[in-house]
């Protein structure tokens, strides 16, 4: 694109999103990437995206959050998104340009000369006036830079925090029994409450964990092993009680403690 200007593109692009309130820092970081394609393509439309890369570049996680915001930037007048809907060929998108937006007109720009030289000795040109517009520019896209990196780091807070839920929903979701269930299974069983408190209390220690690594999917089996383990382990202990008897020593009761061994 022969008239294409990075910086004018760049500075008509923050002044319309200084104005348009629909977008949001994702938005705006998910066109930068999509402009650093464009400018790999010298500015050339269409260009081929591959989501993978796009979302890589624009630090977005998510695929839900990436089609939506390039279907937004598409209605609100950004680009034309052309889908393929094929795995295995790119996406189409054109990009517009920005830079057309800034080229001052000529009749206001006259009248505001004509006003200022007929109250005014001091001399005025163009490029007085192009210079404060691009001041004026310079400032508003910093302040809004700064506010999309605020605003960038607290959806990044919001994804980890929506992170850390989804993994304790996905967890939860385990077969974990509370302890009045394990105390009505080993009651079934005919198993002493002690034991059912032992189960429960040691596997909820290690996270419901058998072996200390594997999730446990069946509890009602590992509580069948532990009452298993439980009858092995007391006929065990009462067979070496049973070995071990009190003996009386076998000395006479008249013996003679005077005489030598």
């Amino acid at each position: 694109m022969s008239n294409m200007n990075y910086i004018k593109h760049l500075t008509g692009f923050f002044d319309k999103v200084i104005n348009d309130h629909t977008l949001n820092p994702t938005h705006i970081s998910l066109y930068i990437a999509l402009f650093q394609f464009w400018n790999c393509n010298r500015f050339r439309n269409p260009i081929s995206i591959s989501r993978d890369e796009v979302m890589r570049i624009s630090k977005i996680s998510s695929k839900a959050t990436y089609h939506k915001c390039l279907k937004n930037l598409h209605a609100l007048g950004y680009l034309r998104y052309e889908p393929s809907y094929n795995p295995y060929k790119g996406s189409m998108v054109y990009m517009f340009n920005f830079s057309e937006n800034l080229k001052p007109k000529k009749k206001s720009f006259n009248k505001q000369v004509k006003d200022k030289q007929e109250t005014s000795n001091l001399p005025t040109t163009e490029q007085a006036a192009v210079s404060y517009i691009n001041y004026t520019n310079s400032i508003n896209n910093i302040k809004s830079l700064k506010e999309g990196e605020q605003s960038r780091n607290l959806e990044l807070e919001n994804l980890v925090e929506i992170s850390k839920q989804k993994k304790l929903r996905k967890k939860n979701k385990r077969n974990v029994p509370i302890l009045e269930e394990v105390m009505k299974y080993f009651q079934e069983q005919n198993f002493p409450e002690i034991e059912a408190n032992k189960f429960f209390n040691y596997f909820s220690s290690n996270g419901w964990l058998v072996g200390g690594k594997t999730p446990m999917k069946n509890w009602k089996a590992a509580a069948k092993n532990w009452m298993l383990n439980s009858v092995k382990y007391s006929n065990n202990g009462n067979s070496s009680k049973a070995v071990i008897q009190p003996q009386n020593l076998n000395t006479a009761i008249d013996k003679n403690y005077s005489e030598p061994l």
